[in-house]
């Protein structure tokens, strides 16, 4: 057995250990809004459900450990003291995933990601409409872990209303597991779904995806592509040019006769392999 002590670790390795050994975790999906009122959304897999009386939920974003600076959900949650925790399950993962990019302060993660903001009935930031059940939460306190690189935050949340969405209630109105279909996440690029075990998504881009809101309208309105498949067509820096185009469609013979519909099916099933690059060929072929 290899063994170690934390002081003879990197944080990086030590946090890459921890998020291996001691998964899969929950995932918050925490929407906040600055004091300008501008909304931010953020996934955060250092989290839990800790009371039911009173109904606390915690969950930690630490601080960067490349500047050691604090994330936007941290300085939302302290100025205003108000977040909505968002269930996260398999029908949204790569928005989900997206969102998590580092864009500048005040950049809609909502619009990026090609999630809708519902109006909260008691807090102030927005509900994702597209998530099964929504904590809306008043903050009760904020614990700093550390003030170096790494170190976590605790948001201490009270739930004071939630909503679940009655397509995953079972008939004798209790949570069905197989309906809400949760995802949760583990180490590396890795993720678990309830119903058939792990899965992996690359992590977001160290640069900036183009986002969801950056797609061309036939592709966000597409009748076909899903909210996951926008969400891996909004993960990509750059799109191809023209010469890798022309490549793509001599190379699979592509005609020029494909209706948008026929497309949007070819780009979808090379999403499911992870195949972004020949999606976004065939949809702009």
């Amino acid at each position: 057995m290899t063994s170690f002590e934390p002081k003879d670790l990197t944080t990086g390795k030590l946090h890459g250990y921890l998020l291996s050994a001691i998964a899969p975790r929950p995932i918050a999906f925490a929407s906040t809004i600055d004091n300008e009122g501008r909304p931010n959304l953020s996934p955060f897999s250092f989290f839990n459900v800790f009371s039911a009386n009173p109904p606390i939920l915690i969950f930690s974003p630490a601080r960067r450990v490349r500047g050691n600076t604090i994330k936007h959900t941290l300085e939302n949650a302290k100025s205003t003291k108000e977040v909505v925790i968002n269930v996260v399950n398999y029908d949204i993962v790569q928005q989900m995933s997206l969102s998590s990019t580092d864009y500048a302060k005040g950049v809609n993660e909502f619009e990026k990601a090609g999630l809708t903001m519902l109006k909260s009935d008691i807090v102030s930031p927005f509900r994702v409409a597209e998530s099964p059940v929504q904590f809306e939460c008043k903050v009760n306190d904020i614990i700093e872990l550390g003030t170096e690189g790494g170190a976590g935050n605790l948001v201490i949340c009270e739930v004071i209303k939630l909503h679940i969405s009655d397509a995953v209630l079972s008939e004798d109105g209790k949570i069905d597991q197989h309906k809400i279909d949760l995802v949760s996440r583990a180490g590396g690029s890795y993720y678990s779904r309830a119903k058939s075990g792990f899965f992996e998504i690359p992590k977001p881009l160290s640069t900036l995806g183009i986002g969801v809101d950056a797609l061309p309208n036939e592709i966000k309105n597409s009748k076909t592509l899903t909210g996951n498949d926008l969400g891996m067509l909004g993960n990509v820096e750059n799109l191809p040019n023209k010469e890798e185009i022309e490549a793509f469609k001599a190379k699979h013979n592509i005609e020029k006769t494909l209706n948008l519909g026929e497309k949007h099916k070819k780009a979808q099933n090379y999403l499911s392999f992870g195949d972004i690059k020949s999606a976004w060929s065939m949809l702009l072929s």
